[in-house]
């Protein structure tokens, strides 16, 4: 092998080293024999010390000199205000004081060592951030479920997982999300397929689910399309295509509610019918929950559907998810 392709395949390890650090002894390793030395080592210390004053060092005088290190040559690959990095060959004493050949080789290596160390700084700052981003979501209180188009669960939070073990409303069998009610779980499907379309498709908004539980309980999930227009037009595929928040759904006025109160001028027994109708279910289950009679429901209902602007009890559950929504404004 020539030196140019020895060159070639080594850099090659050190860039790959700044992705593992697992293979930097590989990399060295072929450093030192390319150097034509004795030992390679990278390390990275608080503050220089003079060869002097090391070769006066336990160290040296214990554990290098008896091993017959005469020299080395080293290249440094990082530098800040309070310490530094450097890669080194070391050299026996058969082999005299490092030689301009062995300076002309390391300084062939010293660049892409600085760039790989560069790189491996750049991950691990990645590594980090996308840490902080999944502690942050798992401090929702909805279940959050990141979906390739098939539904298949490419990130989840805590809470997500938790929703998934009980296994009440939704299930992640095969590593694909579904929804224990077959009706919301097609909806589900479709949401999922019509996301790797874009925001275009399904909306910038996207788009609330009802569900409901096998115990009964009323559900809502809102579905967000991940592949905007602009990540579809740079031409980069992404697993993930949309974003999946699941929570239950409740009878507390939140502010959201007094808005959506406000906006279609609903009474509080037409607000506290509506609500019911998300939590609880159909006129003969809503009826007795609030002590009244089916009639009434059903003339409450009638003026819900006709301020609202809706025909179907769940078209006024997507209502509410939607003022509900985690993402809305």
């Amino acid at each position: 092998m020539d030196e140019a392709e020895q060159i070639s395949r080594l850099i090659g390890d050190v860039y790959d080293a700044a992705l593992d650090p697992a293979s930097w002894p590989k990399a060295l390793e072929k450093t030192c024999r390319f150097v034509e030395g004795m030992a390679s080592i990278a390390w990275s210390q608080d503050s220089a010390l003079p060869i002097d004053e090391f070769r006066m060092t336990r160290f040296y005088q214990e554990w290098a000199q008896p091993q017959g290190y005469l020299d080395a040559i080293s290249a440094m690959v990082d530098r800040s205000a309070t310490g530094c990095a450097a890669v080194a060959v070391t050299r026996h004493e058969c082999d005299g004081l490092v030689d301009d050949a062995m300076r002309r080789r390391m300084q062939l290596l010293a660049p892409h060592f600085r760039r790989a160390v560069a790189i491996g700084k750049v991950i691990d700052t990645t590594r980090v951030e996308a840490a902080t981003l999944a502690d942050a979501l798992d401090g929702l209180a909805a279940g959050m479920f990141l979906v390739d188009p098939g539904g298949r669960i490419v990130h989840s939070n805590a809470r997500g997982h938790a929703i998934l073990a009980e296994a009440n409303v939704l299930k992640g069998h095969g590593g694909r999300l579904s929804a224990t009610d077959l009706q919301a779980d097609k909806t589900l499907a479709d949401a999922f397929t019509t996301s790797d379309g874009g925001d275009v498709a399904l909306g910038t908004r996207g788009i609330a689910v009802p569900l409901t539980a096998r115990d009964g309980g009323r559900w809502v999930a809102h579905v967000l399309p991940l592949t905007s227009g602009a990540r579809r037009q740079a031409g980069v595929c992404y697993a993930a295509v949309a974003a999946v928040f699941v929570r239950k759904a409740t009878l507390d006025l939140h502010p959201p509610l007094e808005t959506l109160s406000d906006i279609y001028q609903l009474t509080p027994a037409e607000l506290r019918v509506l609500m019911a109708i998300v939590e609880i279910g159909g006129v003969p289950e809503v009826a007795p929950a609030l002590g009244i009679s089916e009639t009434t429901v059903k003339t409450h209902l009638r003026r819900l559907f006709e301020k609202t602007g809706t025909k179907r009890q769940a078209d006024l559950v997507k209502l509410v998810a939607a003022f509900m929504s985690p993402l809305g404004a």
